[in-house]
């Protein structure tokens, strides 16, 4: 029988695919993190308000959250090495065309097609993980992914800032372009997977399509609910009852399907169904808290767009040490869930402690809730992929990697357009109640006060930093008190995150890759059914076909201390 113990030498073959394919991680990053703190500013230029804004976000966020599971199954039926390109392509191409929008509405057009490309990249490189490390082993590369996601997530937000102020915002949606071509020409040269067997492909369309309207419903009644309707009104009969009505179908049709787009036998299994439920609340803390955490710092303590990224570092550095640290850990000892849970109790302190903060709050404080938060998701994002991988089956992969991060998108897209309706319902009433005080600021401006107050009164995001000091203060409390407020949205999700986490179930994690399992499998079938076979010959005079689908796992198929 084949040895299936994993070869001594696989780091110097696993790390030159892997530079590639972090690289492409870096890209996406990149190109998102490099805008996150001019948005303010962009959204301003191309006259957007508080909605426009949630929507350059949640636009890109919702066609991730779409497209993942769709590339998680094309992973299972086609080429990852392409896929993965194409992602790469689709990704940068729109982020530069971004560029060159001349409205709110353009803007988020490209955002959307941008999202495509996200999707890709996220379900795409998680399952090429799999395909060459384990999930035993894939600690040890740990301090790599905190690497790049340091750079990317500190390093962009600087870098934005420092192009924003002294070129432009527009020069920001360019700068991934060369990192997106040596990422190209490098998995090119180094991405070598294992050849997959052909097999009769079937893509679920009416799947993509009852889950895309889904989504997309529920999250245009989100945001507009309470402005541009009632929240009780024809219009959210029409969109939520459209929504319940599509996930129905949706339901029926995967289902019926023999190549469902999410196989529904997944949540047969409780690590699958817990870990999704986990991701929900680490996709709402990750995207949401990112996002109004650089709205907090320019809108409610007057920061440039380059402050604003200086000022997120301590979250940054909370999730890269709790990655690398536990990551090494884990990898070390095979235990995952102690680290589990104790991210789960960082996330809601961290939650809970922003949903407190107001525009003069020592900063201090705020670094504090922000590394606690950062640190919360460092030990759960990546570690609630790498237990579903260690149980999934090898012939789902794409499926099942994909599933996981489809959800947690779907909780930070979800979450970003709840934080941000609420953030606008609540800047809004704010506003009313202290129409008095900015009258009797701007009055004392004298003629300097016209200007100042037709911003205001324009409904567009204003430009914190320019205002005057009396105006400036009482802008940054509304703002500081809207978005604290919203921060609240996150604390009971990320609670039932925790009770997910206490109930997954401790399995050891496995030291063989996906391809190593898939060909321990086979090999098994091979020593099973050749005895099988003889002692029917000897019997009947016939050999009989084999059952694959109801072969008992086997030793070799076991993570490592399953069975001793």
């Amino acid at each position: 029988m084949t040895s299936t113990v994993p070869d001594t030498a696989a780091p110097r073959r696993v790390l030159p695919a892997l530079i590639g394919l972090l690289l492409g991680m870096f890209v996406s990053m990149l190109a998102s993190t490099v805008v996150s703190t001019s948005l303010p500013v962009i959204v301003h230029d191309l006259s957007g308000d508080q909605n426009a804004y949630t929507w350059v976000v949640t636009a890109t966020l919702l066609t991730t959250a779409i497209s993942t599971p769709i590339w998680g199954k094309l992973a299972d039926l086609f080429n990852r090495k392409v896929l993965i390109q194409v992602a790469i392509a689709i990704f940068v191409l729109a982020t530069a065309a971004a560029g060159f929008s001349q409205n709110t509405d353009m803007l988020i057009a490209f955002r959307a097609v941008q999202g495509l490309g996200a999707g890709g990249l996220a379900a795409l490189s998680q399952v090429i993980m799999a395909d060459i490390i384990s999930p035993r082993e894939r600690g040890r590369y740990m301090g790599l992914f905190g690497a790049v996601m340091a750079v990317a997530t500190v390093g962009g937000p600087l870098l934005g800032g420092v192009i924003t102020d002294a070129f432009g915002w527009r020069f920001n949606f360019f700068v991934a372009l060369p990192f997106a071509v040596a990422a190209l020409l490098i998995q090119q040269r180094t991405l070598h997977l294992p050849k997959r067997a052909k097999r009769k492909v079937k893509i679920d369309y009416l799947g993509i399509v009852l889950l895309s309207t889904a989504v997309s419903l529920l999250l245009i009644w989100v945001t507009n609910a309470g402005r541009s309707f009632d929240w009780a009104s024809t219009e959210t009969l029409l969109m939520v009852g459209g929504a319940i009505l599509a996930a129905i179908l949706f339901i029926v049709v995967e289902l019926r399907s023999s190549e469902p787009l999410v196989p529904l036998t997944l949540f047969r299994d409780a690590t699958f169904t817990l870990a999704t439920i986990a991701s929900i609340a680490t996709g709402l803390a990750m995207f949401g808290t990112s996002v109004f955490l650089s709205q907090y710092m320019q809108m409610a303590r007057g920061a440039t767009p380059t402050e604003a990224g200086v000022m997120t570092i301590p979250m940054i550095a909370g999730l890269l040490l709790a990655s690398i640290i536990v990551g090494a850990l884990i990898t070390r000892f095979g235990r995952w869930k102690p680290f589990l849970i104790t991210g789960g109790v960082l996330l809601i302190a961290g939650t809970y402690l922003l949903s407190t903060i107001h525009y003069d709050t020592n900063f201090a404080l705020v670094s504090l809730y922000m590394f606690l938060l950062g640190a919360g998701v460092g030990m759960t994002m990546q570690n609630l992929v790498l237990i579903v991988q260690n149980t999934a089956d090898p012939e789902r992969m794409g499926a099942a990697s994909s599933g996981v991060t489809f959800f947690r998108s779907l909780g930070g897209t979800i979450g970003v357009s709840v934080m941000g309706a609420v953030l606008a319902s609540t800047a809004t009433s704010l506003f009313t109640d202290r129409a008095a005080d900015l009258q009797t600021a701007i009055m004392g401006l004298g003629s300097a006060g016209a200007p100042v107050a037709q911003a205001l009164q324009s409904g567009t995001i204003p430009q914190v930093s320019g205002l005057p000091d009396a105006v400036r203060v009482i802008v940054e409390d509304i703002y500081a008190q809207s978005i604290a407020h919203s921060f609240l949205i996150a604390v009971p999700v990320a609670i039932v995150s925790l009770l997910a986490i206490v109930f997954l179930p401790n399995r050891p994690l496995t030291r063989m890759t996906t391809s190593e399992r898939v060909a321990a499998s086979e090999a098994d079938l091979a020593t099973v059914s050749v005895p099988e076979g003889m002692a029917a010959l000897a019997t009947t005079g016939t050999v009989p076909t084999v059952n694959v689908t109801s072969r008992r796992r086997t030793r070799s198929d076991a993570p490592m201390g399953e069975n001793g």
